[in-house]
């Protein structure tokens, strides 16, 4: 088994968008790291987040806006001997990206993306009301960086004919 590098956009959408959840890096104002789990939209590049209005994740990217996005799926544990505990692995897809966070007021187009977001989840048409839409802090980032990775590929050598 080992790790594989893909850098096709097809294969890096792909696993987005399997994923339920990602999960966020911050640091906070008091220099500490912070990751929190998120649900999250993608669209062209752009990856939306939406939460509370207020609370430490808010304050932290107040102060400086960059982030660190995971995703990670397929996870399935495997072996290359049963005995041997060093031959197991978790077989995962990651995509890991960075970026900067800007927070976005207008209520259009914070409708746009609670949208994005909910199309990650279901393919049911929703509304918003007015007081909803202004209650939520919605993320908007643009990748500046993208890697992505399979762990836990199948040798050359192993890969069926």
């Amino acid at each position: 088994m080992k790790t594989v590098s893909h850098t096709d956009q097809a294969t890096i959408e792909a696993i987005i968008r399997k994923c339920d959840i990602c999960f966020i890096g911050v640091v906070t104002p008091e220099n500490q790291p912070y990751v929190l789990p998120m649900n999250f939209g993608y669209e062209e590049g752009l990856i939306y987040l939406h939460s509370a209005p207020e609370g430490r994740v808010i304050r932290a990217l107040e102060q400086k806006a960059d982030i660190c996005i995971t995703f990670s799926t397929d996870h399935a544990l495997a072996f290359q001997h049963p005995e041997v505990a060093c031959s197991y692995r978790m077989k995962s897809k990651s995509v890991v990206a960075f970026g900067r966070v800007a927070f976005v007021d207008d209520m259009d187009e914070k409708r746009k993306a609670l949208d994005i977001i909910m199309r990650q989840y279901s393919d049911k048409t929703f509304s918003y009301s007015d007081p909803a839409v202004r209650n939520v802090k919605i993320w908007k980032v643009a990748v500046d960086d993208i890697s992505c990775k399979e762990f836990g590929a199948p040798h050359e050598r192993y890969k069926p004919q």
